[in-house]
């Protein structure tokens, strides 16, 4: 799913106005990067379970955790403009 949501949203990395601030030592290259493996592993299946309340071993739920915190990160740092 987000790689549709990803998909042509390349981009130059640039900010743009209102747009937040990156973790240090994070670029949007990297977090597209990290985000880009994760949907290769099928992690975003993971996310829609936990989305979904269906019951997740803790790992699992880490993993969605982790995959929503970096898309956050790259959409509130308007990476995909």
């Amino acid at each position: 799913m987000a790689v549709l949501a990803l998909a042509g949203c390349a981009g130059d990395g640039s900010s743009g106005p209102g747009a937040q601030p990156l973790p240090l030592g994070s670029s949007c290259g990297s977090i597209r990067a990290e985000l880009r493996r994760m949907d290769n592993t099928g992690v975003p299946s993971k996310v829609e379970a936990v989305n979904a309340g269906r019951r997740v071993s803790d790992r699992d739920r880490q993993l969605a955790n982790r995959y929503n915190e970096l898309l956050n990160q790259y959409l509130g740092a308007r990476c995909h403009t």
